[in-house]
């Protein structure tokens, strides 16, 4: 029986999250009135996991991550959603530990082997992190959801958060963007099989980049680019901030095939939420622009900022560990917008 399990959802990836605007909505006046001293991030930032501190200045790393299918191959849906998922460990600057699943599935609509193929492309992912995975809970859903919770360490000296930028750091970004178009053109059945290897490579492709970042002290702030895009996580690293970023549109990598469905205007609907909810805060996106920027990546890179006096040491560390990597804008203070595109 072929099943194609893009069919079976309405959003799809990290576009299948709930608006900003909502989320506030839903999250307003649940803050805890009970202060937990050990609680070094929580709920009150916009940051990619919870931390707390334990003991001899270690601490642990929660996180959870799971959406509707992005892709057809239950396989790879599983790969990519495991991928996703511990992506929040590296942008912590930490190392995962375990991990557990979060299924919902159709039964009645979907064969159990698919769900079965799905549990085992997240096991190869976990493996090549080199976690287990170890456990999880299941229900019987209308639509397939599939996810991890995973659990993390990191030295709090090592620890980064998203919204720590320096004036002058510059922004480096460890994977192209695009993945949103090129999941919609997948929907829309427009998605050639040679693109479809790059839209695969890309999002399994694990962050573990992030652990390493985490121990160099002129690494000033890590996120990952998911489901806002581009723009709106590099937005979050602003918030609560004086600075503001200038980015060179030209500098930002971004995957070949996807420039030409944006063309086709073939895009995921999340894209115009995101710039709706964005686009009072950003200058300089004309024309087409918006439908890269503001596009929903779904196991995307990270985005993290440097210490502008050790570019060239980043630089070659990155080369040395055979990292892609672009360089994509810096941090200035004194703009109009908190986020300028030239």
């Amino acid at each position: 029986m072929s099943i194609k399990l893009t069919q079976f959802s309405k959003a799809s990836g990290c576009g299948c999250k709930i608006a900003p605007a909502v989320l506030e909505e839903i999250l307003k006046g649940t803050k805890s009135s009970v202060n937990f001293s050990k609680l070094l991030i929580g709920n009150d930032t916009k940051d990619d996991a919870a931390v707390l501190e334990l003991e001899n200045g270690n601490c642990i790393i929660s996180t959870t991550d799971f959406f509707t299918p992005i892709v057809d191959d239950a396989f790879d849906f599983g790969k990519i959603s495991a991928a996703n998922a511990i992506s929040d460990i590296y942008a912590m600057g930490g190392k995962p530990l375990m991990a557990v699943a979060i299924l919902g599935w159709p039964i009645e609509k979907i064969p159990i082997e698919h769900a079965q193929a799905v549990i085992k492309g997240a096991q190869e992912i976990c493996n090549k992190a080199g976690i287990p995975l170890a456990g999880g809970h299941s229900i019987d859903s209308q639509e397939p959801i599939f996810g991890l919770a995973v659990t993390g360490e990191v030295k709090k000296e090592n620890l980064k958060r998203n919204n720590s930028v320096k004036e002058n750091d510059i922004l480096y970004l460890t994977k192209p963007i695009g993945l949103g178009i090129l999941s919609a053109a997948l929907k829309r059945g427009l998605l050639k099989v040679e693109d479809y290897a790059i839209f695969l490579k890309e999002t399994i492709t694990l962050n573990n980049i992030g652990e390493e970042l985490g121990k160099l002290n002129f690494v000033n702030a890590i996120t990952d680019v998911t489901g806002f895009g581009f723009a709106g996580h590099l937005l979050e690293m602003l918030e609560k901030t004086e600075y503001s970023a200038v980015v060179s549109k030209d500098a930002v990598p971004i995957i070949e095939v996807a420039k030409q469905f944006t063309k086709q205007f073939v895009f995921p609907d999340n894209t115009t939420r995101n710039y709706n909810a964005q686009s009072e805060f950003i200058s300089g996106l004309v024309d087409l622009d918006l439908l890269v920027f503001c596009d929903p990546q779904t196991s995307g890179g990270l985005l993290f900022s440097v210490n502008a006096k050790h570019e060239n040491e980043m630089d070659k560390f990155l080369n040395d560990k055979n990292q892609f990597f672009a360089k994509v804008g810096s941090i200035k203070t004194g703009q109009e917008k908190k986020l300028i595109f030239i």
